[in-house]
């Protein structure tokens, strides 16, 4: 019998829906992770914005097409929050993203299947991204996941370091809901793995974690992959503070001015949303003139979206012809940026990790993020060092040296 396990949202929910993946293929069912006709279907919801909640209601009228009879699954952050729109729908099972265990006891009571051990995750692609932490202790007035996913709980290090020698993957991406908040500190971890031979990648990063001695950890790791995401949100300290982000735009540069300084190279790539609910223009001006300030590599911006339950859904919204236009300047600030940042690597050489095919080209990342177009047919997994030619597309050709 056949199973889907699809997954909308954060790379959490895909590390997740990787280990359900696993569990039910050591109990013999084929799996795939992409809709099509199947016996059973496994949703795993988004709820950080509206939109991704609409997305996942949406989930159950779609699988129905490929199979009507099918027997459907729902977890995550949007079940989490309203469980009935998912029965409405038709879902046989609905839990949250607090016990996604629990839709493996639904298959057992279902089909009758065998209760199996744990299992890692099911590794689809090339790096494989490893879960440190759960839950969000920050409360954040635009976020709702906090009241979706819990309080903050870290794994402990040998069962990461464990999890990490059992994958094949070359690289790996240590990644929770909020990886900064580690219990015992992100170094003591990153100090644990000095030994994996394997490239290391963090995944997205609050500024206050980022001091000496993290850092100090990083540059002691066998390959490192000096990408930093560290979570902006707004360069107004007006704004960030009506977002309970605890630093201001002053702080938050002198922590990307000693990253630059131990990793010179380094990508610091973030998010900033539009159009927060109390954002005046000037506001919007300081998280604009931050972009070129810092030298974003990468920009994710993105418009505020009002969530029920949260602290800013009570404020006054901007109106969403203003987000709007302020999300176009935003994007094409970030779009030069970026573009900005990879040219600097030109004439220079880079190691990547060849990931996918792709319209002729072999494609793959540096260590820093920048994404490489090789036009020769490369081993899948393989590290290469490659000379960067020009920029392409979102990143940039290489070539195979020697």
């Amino acid at each position: 019998m056949k199973a889907v396990v699809f997954t909308l949202g954060c790379k959490v929910n895909e590390v997740e829906s990787a280990s359900l993946m696993a569990s039910l293929e050591k109990a013999g069912w084929e799996v795939d992770d992409k809709l099509s006709y199947a016996e059973a279907y496994i949703l795993n919801t988004c709820a950080v914005t509206r939109e991704a909640e609409k997305k996942s209601r949406q989930l159950i009228a779609r699988v129905k097409k490929f199979n009507p009879e099918a027997k459907i699954f729902v977890c995550g952050c949007a079940s989490e929050k309203d469980k009935a729109s998912f029965l409405r729908r038709g879902a046989a099972y609905v839990t949250g993203a607090r016990d996604k265990s629990g839709v493996l006891r639904a298959f057992e009571r279902e089909f009758g299947l065998q209760k199996q051990p744990p299992a890692y995750p099911k590794q689809t692609k090339t790096r494989a991204f490893i879960k440190i932490q759960d839950g969000c202790n920050n409360f954040c007035s635009y976020c709702v996941i906090p009241y979706l996913r819990g309080r903050e709980v870290s794994r402990p290090i040998e069962d990461i370091v464990a999890e990490i020698n059992a994958t094949e993957s070359p690289e790996i991406v240590l990644t929770g809901i909020n990886i900064s908040s580690y219990e015992g500190g992100l170094a003591s971890l990153i100090r644990a793995l000095e030994d994996v031979k394997k490239r290391i990648r963090l995944g997205s990063l609050e500024c206050g974690v980022i001091d000496d001695e993290l850092l100090s950890a990083l540059d002691g790791l066998y390959d490192f992959a000096p990408q930093f995401h560290l979570s902006l949100q707004s360069g107004s300290d007006a704004v960030l503070k009506a977002m309970n982000r605890h630093y201001t735009r002053a702080e938050y540069i002198r922590k990307c001015e000693s990253i630059y300084k131990r990793f010179p190279a380094a990508a610091i790539t973030t998010d900033i949303i539009a159009g927060f609910a109390t954002e005046t223009e000037s506001d919007f001006l300081d998280s604009l003139s931050i972009i070129e300030e810092v030298g974003f590599a990468r920009v994710h911006a993105f418009a505020f979206s009002p969530r029920d339950g949260t602290v800013a859904y009570k404020m006054q919204d901007v109106p969403p012809q203003i987000k709007s236009e302020r999300l176009h300047r935003l994007l094409e600030a970030a779009e030069k940026c970026a573009a900005g940042y990879a040219s600097g690597f030109i004439g220079r050489e880079a190691e990547i990790i060849a990931e996918v095919r792709e319209d002729g080209y072999t494609c793959g990342y540096t260590g820093n993020y920048i994404r490489a177009y090789v036009p020769s047919e490369l081993e899948a997994g393989r590290k290469y060092k490659v000379t960067i030619k020009k920029l392409y597309k979102d990143g940039v050709v290489a070539e195979v040296n020697g």
